[in-house]
């Protein structure tokens, strides 16, 4: 059987993975992963999480790191073992089919532009100060839009001359990026610190538990962490996956974590009481939260280095968003999801520039009539964690009927990865019935795409039987979203919906985890 599978795959692989360079070590790859994590996560996600759930942001960020971590270890082992430029993208199509692969393609395709659009977003906010005119009444101007664009634009062409230039110029940006939080986090906190504001505004956690685990997807803190994946995307350019890619990115999402939840709290400790006022938390308005918060507390000192680092550490990371990317696409395109052209590497470079160019286009496409950050990151979240899931069904049957292809790093993946699919499936139900209504609709839009586009040979039956796994997961998934108490009807209460999705999801993966492997078999 394993011979049967191995030997299926590699004639018809297809893509120019030869033309990859392994150019990446153990720093590249921790500096990649750095740089994915600390953008314009940093300087927005502590405000909207305090936003919010008040004080009780704080066990958001405990929550999403752990379950950020859960599923990171699925993604390590299974990077580790079949790398694979994209392999996010790749895993579920190899493990479970032509749908599966579509899908996930279709929707990382979306993620990956909506992430760049976020970014350039979170960048022309922050210039704004600098540059007027770009951020005004709570929104992009045209001015502010179209330098965003440019932006973008810049950032593809220093992706374009290959891996060794993109991972040196990251690894010199990334630790620049790392200290300005740092000084950020001591100097707020040496000129101001209140205590109280732990209990004022309504107490510890005054819109109610629910709020923390809404706001994991929709306040960004999903968003903040996310970029721990592009060492694992950029895994077929490791000269030691097995070795350098599951240290790169533990160490990069413990250190994040921690350094995002002293941002928190310092943001809670910081805001002067009398800020809080009659509105609470909630009351709060910050187009630039960290320059605003120096600026009112007398350190423009201050302000001026957050607000040159809002240019600079998103730039950072939409940079690494680019050049990972362009692998997601190009594992789109090898998936068959997009015409062939977009599967060509650069010979000379040993990069897939077409995919990056079509990248670059989609971003602008929906930068240009988005108001801002918070627009776009509550449902590039929930698309980021419908990947997530996908791959632990893809690791779960590996598993069962191709363990060649795992590395054997991750001890108990047999419990590891159903739990990863079930915190996935909650984080989605959390996202909340405003980003879900959107979401999981062109999700299943996108089906009836597939069949419609269906490549001559293919038994649409046949997939569909194979797929009808997923098909089952965003129906179910939408159906409790608007029953539950997430924004939804609330028919079905808390926390007996939350109770409900658990068990769903377990069903769903051991069905998904099955179709797989009879796909495999087959």
């Amino acid at each position: 059987m394993t011979a049967t599978v191995t030997g299926a795959e590699t004639p018809s692989k297809p893509g120019q993975d030869h033309n990859l360079r392994r150019e990446l070590g153990f720093w590249s790859l921790t500096g990649v992963a750095f740089g994915g994590i600390i953008g314009s996560g940093w300087l927005f996600g502590s405000f909207y999480g305090a936003q919010a759930a008040g004080p009780a942001a704080v066990i958001s960020w405990v929550i999403g790191g752990a379950a950020l971590t859960l599923i990171a270890l699925v993604l390590i082992e299974l990077g580790a073992g079949t790398p694979e430029a994209g392999g996010m993208v790749r895993w579920p199509r190899l493990a479970n089919g032509p749908l599966a692969g579509t899908l996930i393609g279709w929707t990382m395709l979306l993620a990956v532009a909506s992430t760049m659009a976020a970014q350039a977003s979170a960048i022309m906010q922050y210039a704004n100060r600098y540059l007027p005119g770009m951020y005004e009444d709570d929104a992009l101007t045209a001015k502010g839009r179209l330098a965003g664009a440019g932006l973008l634009l810049l950032l593809v062409v220093l992706n374009w001359f290959g891996v060794k230039l993109f991972a040196r110029l990251n690894l010199l940006v990334t630790v620049f990026k790392v200290l300005v939080p740092v000084l950020t986090v001591v100097a707020l906190l040496l000129s101001s610190f209140h205590p109280g504001n732990v209990s004022a505004g309504g107490g510890f956690a005054p819109y109610g538990w629910s709020a923390a685990l809404t706001a994991i997807a929709s306040a960004g803190i999903v968003y903040a962490i996310d970029g721990f994946a592009s060492p694992i995307e950029l895994s077929a350019e490791a000269r030691n996956p097995r070795r350098d890619i599951p240290r790169a990115v533990l160490t990069a999402i413990g250190l994040s974590v921690l350094l995002h939840i002293v941002l928190q709290l310092t943001f809670i400790l910081a805001v002067p009481t009398e800020s809080l006022g009659s509105g609470g938390w909630r009351g709060l308005n910050f187009a630039s939260p960290f320059g605003e918060l120096a600026l009112l507390l007398n350190l423009s000192w201050l302000a001026t280095v957050v607000y040159a680092d809002a240019v600079f550490s998103p730039g950072g990371s939409t940079y690494v968003t680019v050049a990972a990317g362009s692998r997601e696409t190009y594992a789109v395109a090898k998936n068959d999801a997009l015409p062939r052209r977009f599967s060509v590497v650069a010979e000379r470079a040993g990069v897939p520039r077409n995919a990056m160019a079509l990248n670059y286009v989609l971003s602008v496409v929906i930068l240009l009539p988005s108001s801002g950050w918070r627009e776009i990151i509550g449902v590039v979240g929930a698309l980021a964690l419908l990947t997530y899931s996908l791959c632990s069904v893809a690791a779960g049957t590996f598993r069962a009927a191709a363990p060649e292809r795992l590395a054997g790093w991750v001890r108990g993946l047999g419990w590891i990865a159903p739990a990863g699919f079930v915190v996935a499936s909650e984080l989605v139900y959390w996202s909340a019935w405003d980003t879900l209504r959107i979401a999981l609709p062109v999700l299943l839009a996108a089906v009836f795409l597939f069949s419609v586009l269906r490549r001559r040979g293919l038994d649409l039956r046949a997939e569909l039987r194979t797929g009808a796994w997923l098909l089952g997961y965003f129906g179910w998934l939408l159906l409790l979203s608007g029953l539950g108490s997430f924004g939804g009807a609330e028919v079905i209460p808390a926390p007996w919906d939350t109770v409900v999705v658990a068990l769903c999801a377990l069903t769903t993966y051991r069905w998904g985890v099955r179709s797989g492997a009879a796909y495999l078999r087959r």
